[in-house]
C-alpha cells in the first residue's frame, strides 16, 4: 500500500502561504496513494508558472518544460514509456493559453494522460494580468477598465471534442478533489480536470467567494448525458459545479496500434531498427516527396 507521504519531496516549496494550490498538491499525493502508484512509476509534467512548479514538490519523475509546451512533452514520454502514468499539472495560463493549441489536438489523438488544470482565473506567476479564463469586466493588474472580451469554455470545447472525462474540483475540498483525481488518472485515454484554486494575493475574489459558489453536482445527474455535462460544463458567474460532469465510454488510445506491435514495451527495451531498412524507407521518402 503506497501512502502519501512517499511522496513528499524535500525542495523547498516557492507559493504564497496559504495558496491553495496546497490543497492541489495533498489531492493529488492522496489520489496516487488510492491508485497504489510507487513514486517511480509516476512522471509529472508541467509548463511555466506558479501551478507548474507543483512536480517539484512531488516525489516522483519530473519534468517541467517550456511554456504551453507540457503537453506534446507529455505525449513523447506516454510513446517513449508506457508503464509510466504520465500526468501534466500546469495552470490555466499554460495549458489554456500558451498551451491552448496542443490541448485541442491532444482531445483528438487521445493519449493516455491526464490534465489537471489550476484556475485561478489570472496569470500568477506575472502579478495578475488577464488570463483565458477571466471573466468579462474583470479588473486584473493589466486590464484596469476589466477585460473586454469572453472566457474561454475549455471543459464544454473538451467535451464536445471527444475527450471522454471531463471534471471540476475545488482546491478547497481536498478529499473531493483526490478522489476526482483518482478517477482521472485512472480513466483510459486522455482526461481533464480544471481545479478552481483562488488566488489569494492577486485575485479579485478571496477564497470565501469562490467556496459560497462552488456546489457538487446534482446527485442525479448522470455524466453519460452530453447535453447535460455541456451544461454543466459552461461557466457560470455564480456558481461552480464540482465533480464529474463527463463521462463517456473509453474510445481508442493514441498510439495504441503500436502498443500492439511492441507489446508496451518502453522505447529503450525495444529492437534497434535495422539500418538497411530503414535507408531504404528514406530513400522511398525522398522520391514520394
Amino acid at each position: 500500500m503506497t501512502r502519501p507521504e512517499e511522496y513528499q519531496s524535500p525542495v523547498e516549496n516557492q507559493w504564497c502561504p496559504g495558496c491553495p494550490n496546497f490543497g492541489i498538491l495533498a489531492a493529488l499525493q492522496r489520489a496516487l496513494a488510492r491508485l497504489g502508484l510507487a513514486p517511480h512509476e509516476v512522471c509529472l509534467v508541467s509548463g511555466i508558472g506558479q501551478a507548474a512548479k507543483l512536480p517539484h514538490y512531488v516525489n516522483a519523475n519530473v519534468y517541467n518544460g517550456l511554456h504551453g509546451r507540457a503537453i506534446p512533452a507529455a505525449i513523447g514520454i506516454h510513446v517513449a514509456n508506457p508503464r509510466l502514468k504520465t500526468i501534466v499539472t500546469s495552470g490555466d495560463g499554460d495549458l489554456y493559453g500558451e498551451g491552448g493549441n496542443h490541448l485541442l489536438h491532444a482531445f483528438r489523438r487521445n493519449p493516455d494522460i491526464a490534465v489537471i488544470v489550476h484556475n485561478n482565473r489570472i496569470y500568477a506567476l506575472t502579478k495578475g494580468q488577464g488570463s483565458p479564463t477571466t471573466p468579462r469586466g474583470e479588473r486584473t493588474r493589466l486590464q484596469f477598465d476589466g477585460v473586454a472580451i469572453d472566457p474561454s469554455q475549455m471543459l464544454a470545447t473538451a467535451i464536445v471534442h471527444g475527450c471522454t472525462f471531463v471534471a471540476r474540483g475545488f482546491a478547497g475540498e481536498i478529499d473531493g478533489l483526490a478522489e476526482i483525481l483518482r478517477r482521472a488518472i485512472a480513466h483510459p485515454g486522455l482526461s481533464l480536470v480544471d481545479v478552481i484554486q483562488p488566488c489569494i494575493t492577486w485575485g479579485e475574489h478571496p477564497v470565501a467567494w469562490y467556496r459560497e459558489r462552488v456546489v457538487p453536482v446534482p446527485a442525479d445527474h448522470d455524466p453519460a448525458d452530453r447535453g447535460r455535462a455541456l451544461a454543466l460544463a459552461t461557466d457560470v458567474e455564480d456558481a461552480f459545479p464540482t465533480g464529474v460532469l463527463y463521462e463517456a465510454a473509453p474510445r481508442p488510445t493514441f498510439a495504441a496500434a503500436y502498443r500492439e506491435r511492441t507489446g508496451g514495451r518502453p522505447l529503450v527495451e525495444l529492437e534497434r531498427i535495422d539500418r538497411a531498412r530503414l535507408e531504404r524507407r528514406l530513400a522511398e521518402f525522398i522520391v514520394a516527396s
